[in-house]
């Protein structure tokens, strides 16, 4: 009765204490919750200015982009094979953070963004500089939705409301802690909010949102009012991880220990430029490298480049600096690949390849 009466209490006085806090998802046992938001597990410089950056640019000049574009490639993805698809797990690479995989007759969104900017606004902000290689008719049906974060290149209004309204019925959308009610202020009810290492099942998967190194934004008055993080995704005999958007840090080796490998890893490798402003939030392509080794993925994936242009580098930097990184780590460039945008590649090599 006594130990009893002493739980009652220590549960009645966690949820006074998260009563008394702006965050309405506060748990004093959880380091990575403050009293009106959220951070990272470990410590990490003061955030730099981010109108240093910007005079830097406006008295040091910004590199331009090509005058004629970049020549990027778009493919055609074959749609007809993609909607049809039950069997075979294939990856199709829409562009930036945007992937649609398909695993366990399963097709699962990552990030899906399919409009011309990763702006709040309609006429200014990032612009795309590869056109999306669907358009929401021709999108297969979408089963699942995994957001990392609510930045505007990776949480995109249109997109997530026309998704909402595909045929076939709504997508499930899996978004980190405190995203629910912004997504029920858009009229979507039909969505699964995780804290770090919280988990669901949903028509024979299992996703887990991991803790990696970023922030959150969205207006001026709601920094890092919700939380943000990578997605594991597992199928009985694949696991992928879906990292988002962050910064090089020691989460990565913490969730490699935790699910003791992947088979495939989408990792960002563009938006870096310059570092000691960049650092904290975008990992570069020899850090993605050093990420692949730390979460043991057999194969990695490069994402989060060519499509919109968000920092000082050119839009096709990264993948030469991949290359170069790939080769004084003595890997493969097989094992950490290149996808063009729009391109499907079947994924049997993750099953039958080599381990």
């Amino acid at each position: 009765m006594k130990i009893r009466t002493i739980m009652i209490l220590c549960t009645a006085s966690v949820l006074l204490l998260a009563a008394c806090h702006v965050n309405p998802h506060y748990n004093p046992a959880k380091s990575h919750h403050t009293d009106d938001g959220f951070r990272n597990n470990y410590p990490q410089p003061a955030r730099p200015s981010f109108w240093k950056w910007q005079w830097d640019r406006l008295t040091k000049g910004y590199p331009e982009d090509p005058k004629q574009g970049y020549g990027f490639p778009l493919l055609k993805p074959d749609t007809a094979f993609l909607a049809a698809n039950r069997d075979e797990p294939t990856l199709t690479w829409i562009g930036h953070a945007s992937f649609l995989l398909q695993v366990g007759g399963v097709n699962v969104l990552t990030d899906p963004h399919l409009t011309e900017r990763a702006s709040p606004l309609s006429f200014a902000g990032p612009k795309r500089h590869v056109a999306a290689p669907f358009d929401f008719d021709s999108l297969p049906h979408a089963d699942v939705v995994v957001i990392s974060h609510n930045h505007y290149d990776h949480l995109d209004l249109k997109t997530v409301v026309e998704l909402n309204r595909q045929k076939g019925g709504p997508p499930q959308f899996f978004v980190p802690l405190g995203l629910k009610q912004w997504f029920k202020s858009q009229g979507i009810d039909n969505v699964t909010e995780l804290d770090w290492w919280d988990n669901a099942d949903h028509m024979g998967l299992k996703l887990t949102l991991a803790p990696v190194q970023h922030w959150s934004w969205r207006t001026p008055w709601d920094r890092n009012k919700t939380l943000w993080g990578g997605w594991v995704i597992e199928h009985p005999r694949l696991r992928f991880f879906f990292g988002g958007d962050y910064g090089y840090s020691p989460d990565l080796a913490d969730i490699g220990k935790r699910f003791g490998s992947f088979d495939l890893a989408m990792l960002p490798i563009g938006a870096y430029d310059p570092r000691w402003f960049m650092s904290v939030m975008h990992a570069n392509p020899e850090e993605s490298v050093r990420a692949q080794q730390d979460l043991h993925a057999r194969y990695a994936v490069a994402m989060h480049w060519g499509t919109f242009r968000l920092t000082d580098e050119l839009l096709d930097e990264p993948p030469r600096k991949l290359a170069e990184a790939l080769a004084k780590a003595g890997v493969a460039p097989d094992r950490f690949f290149m996808m063009k945008h729009g391109e499907t590649r079947k994924l049997d090599f993750l099953v039958s390849g080599p381990k």
